[in-house]
């Protein structure tokens, strides 16, 4: 029986840090951190936090990312927001650890998220969090992003480390609702899944992609992405 989707809820080789011990940027990254979360800077530090450790414990992620939570992961989702207009609404599709949807939460107060995540053990993590710092600017939506077309109507689509294009994109320009862009973190496979993708994209009704790179003047390693645009 396939799961239907329920309603919203509001709301390389390393040593990890101990689960108690503060996972601190470095120097560059610190930097990076307050240019982009500004007086939101200890919003950032405390969902690296939970995701050191009860988000490591549950299996969002392994203990080899830990040390690299900062640049590899929330930094280089955050940027993104340099492509998202002011005060509009936003649905991360397979949102899993909050990347990107939490870290756009964080940095961009003014934006309305949906986070979209099939998986209940996760929907829970990502509630939990939510409520410990306390956003009011974000809501988990258990369910696959086919399956909540009906409940999502959104101006920007997110995504990382979800799918290749020609999944991602029928799953994802349809929350559009004919109207808005999608924005998918890829890396140097970027232009290889767009190629693959043309015949999907074009069924889809999506503009000829973009490959952008965001982050560029705060970060060491930019972070690339593709937009899709539909509509006008």
């Amino acid at each position: 029986m396939t799961e239907q989707p329920t309603p919203p809820v509001e709301q390389e080789s390393s040593v990890a840090p101990a689960a108690h011990e503060p996972v601190l940027p470095n120097p560059s990254e610190r930097i990076s951190a307050d240019k982009i979360f500004g007086d939101r800077y200890d919003l950032a530090e405390r969902f690296v936090q939970h995701l050191a450790t009860s988000g490591m414990e549950r299996g969002l992620l392994g203990p080899r990312e830990v040390p690299r939570l900062w640049g590899r992961h929330v930094l280089n989702c955050a940027v993104i927001g340099e492509y998202i207009p002011e005060g509009v609404t936003v649905a991360d599709v397979g949102s899993g650890a909050g990347l990107p949807g939490l870290a756009l939460a964080i940095a961009r107060p003014d934006l309305s998220l949906t986070l979209i995540e099939p998986l209940e053990r996760r929907c829970l993590w990502l509630s939990e969090v939510i409520d410990d710092l306390e956003l009011d600017n974000v809501v988990v939506m258990r369910g696959r992003a086919e399956q909540v077309v009906e409940f999502v109507n959104v101006d920007v689509v997110t995504a990382r480390a979800v799918s290749a294009l020609t999944n991602l994109i029928p799953w994802s320009i349809p929350l559009l609702h004919g109207s808005g862009e999608m924005l998918a973190i890829k890396g140097r496979s970027a232009q290889e899944e767009i190629e693959k993708a043309r015949k999907v994209l074009k069924k889809a009704g999506g503009s000829s992609p973009e490959i952008l790179v965001a982050g560029a003047s705060v970060l060491e390693e930019p972070t690339t992405l593709v937009r899709i645009k539909v509509g006008s």
